[in-house]
């Protein structure tokens, strides 16, 4: 029965994941309906999370290749400079999206994990969720991905800070202010999901302490693993439906679902 959890949760884990409904935030509701607190959040979120770092991985590969390459070659190789200097610019604007999370990442961990796991703040964040989609509703702006400017990447990477809160969806924020601050739809998905690798690189990092002094690793690493691959396996589909999602301009369509679930909460955990 656990493993069967595990294997339900990496799924939630892989389906929510790129869309912008909140991973971690249909995860704790899960757990809450089915009173399921045996398992350790943080850390078996984090082996989630990596499985669905691994699917969108793949599918970037070529671009997140590409730009890496770039980025050290302008650095290293003084002749290349001229040609890489647009993607060594993109990288760059990643890395000062990324930042603000980081440290609020850090600063607010305790405060996170400890004070907003309440459901009814998780309905009230999935509401704030649906607003944001619908802000949205008929954007499609004309920058492409070397029209991105510091000020985008600076105002993308404040307002990424309140994903991390519960209910709040990383991918939705960043898409929605991507297209605020006037992308393209398509360049606004490439690069919220090109700045999902730091960041979601960064949260497992600090959380593979919390995994080796939990102390129970062997008994765990057989569900944990099934709930990664599913998470990876799944988290690869629901990317794909999302892009064809944003394509058409329907992103805000997730925002029904959003108050959907919030009522739902409301109701149930009254």
């Amino acid at each position: 029965m656990n493993y069967l959890f595990y294997i339900i949760l990496g799924i939630i884990q892989g389906f929510t994941e790129p869309i912008p409904v909140s991973s971690s935030g249909h995860i704790f509701l899960f757990k809450n309906i089915f009173n399921i607190q045996a398992f350790n959040d943080l850390n078996f979120e984090i082996v989630a999370n990596f499985g669905s770092f691994l699917a969108i991985l793949f599918i970037f590969r070529k671009e997140v290749w590409d730009l890496l390459t770039a980025f050290f070659s302008y650095i290293f190789n003084k002749k290349t400079r001229e040609k890489n200097k647009q993607k060594f610019k993109y990288c760059m604007f990643i890395i000062v999206s990324t930042i603000p999370i980081g440290i609020a990442g850090i600063i607010l961990k305790d405060v996170i994990e400890e004070k907003l796991q309440n459901i009814m703040f998780l309905g009230v964040a999935f509401l704030f969720t649906a607003f944001m989609l619908l802000l949205v509703k008929n954007k499609n702006g004309k920058k492409e991905d070397y029209d991105i400017t510091l000020k985008d990447a600076i105002i993308i990477g404040i307002f990424q800070i309140i994903a991390l809160f519960p209910g709040i969806s990383r991918s939705g924020t960043t898409l929605v202010l991507c297209l605020l601050v006037g992308m393209s739809r398509s360049t606004a998905l490439k690069y919220t999901f090109i700045l999902y690798f730091p960041i979601s690189v960064g949260t497992m990092l600090l959380g593979v302490k919390d995994i080796i002094e939990a102390g129970n690793l062997a008994t765990v690493a057989v569900p944990y693993l099934l709930g990664m691959v599913a998470a990876g396996i799944v988290t690869y589909f629901s990317y794909r439906w999302l892009s064809e999602i944003v394509k058409r301009g329907n992103l805000w369509k997730f925002s029904i679902y959003c108050v959907c679930l919030a009522i739902f909460i409301f109701i149930y955990f009254r």
